[in-house]
């Protein structure tokens, strides 16, 4: 009977796994509750009650992945994922790359990096524009640690279209699209984007667990 008993209940805890989601960007949870389509609960860090701007002090997106997630995790004990992302650019060696989100400085401002990203690609030619977007995903969970990646290849138009997503979403053309990301709705963005890629792979694994 024992043993019944705990088999019942750890099918009971996956069919009602709860996860945190490590950012204050409520575009991104959108995002992600829409890939994940209510397989599991994702709870926001308000949710957890952490008001404070997590650390993202790290020169790679890995390391400020895993510094959020390790944040949460040690301040608030529960299971949690972060995640960051880089558009990096090839004519401009891979930049603004991990510092995408602070790209025209402080405070954080989408339009002003875009500004600051088309001024510094002025005259470029399409075939020069070539570029990508690289999620990565730490994902803490019972005491483990892992890691998931998505990129998703394209190019930086030469003004903004669209007026959906976020960041650099109106400038970013995906690769085999003729739209940008900001014109695709969120169920297309997410079949083939950096952080729907990275999703998905993080789904992948949870059912399977």
């Amino acid at each position: 009977m024992p043993l019944i008993g705990k088999v019942k209940k750890r099918k009971v805890y996956f069919s009602a796994m709860k996860i945190c989601f490590a950012t204050n960007n409520y575009k991104k949870i959108e995002e992600v509750k829409a890939a994940l389509g209510g397989r599991i609960e994702i709870v926001s860090l308000a949710d957890i009650g952490c008001k404070v701007e997590l650390p993202e002090t790290g020169d790679t997106l890995e390391h400020n992945a895993f510094q959020k997630a390790r944040y949460v995790r040690d301040n608030f004990r529960v299971d949690c994922f972060a995640d960051d992302t880089g558009l990096e650019v090839a004519a401009l060696n891979g930049e603004p790359g991990v510092y995408s989100g602070r790209y025209a400085g402080e405070p954080r401002s989408d339009q002003r990096n875009i500004n600051k990203l088309l001024k510094a690609l002025n005259g470029i030619p399409n075939s020069g524009r070539k570029a990508r977007f690289r999620t990565v995903i730490a994902l803490l969970l019972e005491g483990k640690e892992y890691q998931f990646e998505g990129i998703a290849e394209g190019e930086i138009l030469e003004q903004e279209t669209g007026d959906g997503g976020f960041g650099y979403d109106p400038i970013f053309k995906p690769e085999g699209f003729s739209k940008s990301f900001a014109e695709l709705t969120l169920v297309e963005k997410n079949e083939i984007s950096h952080r729907g890629i990275a999703v998905s792979a993080l789904i992948d694994f949870l059912s399977n667990r």
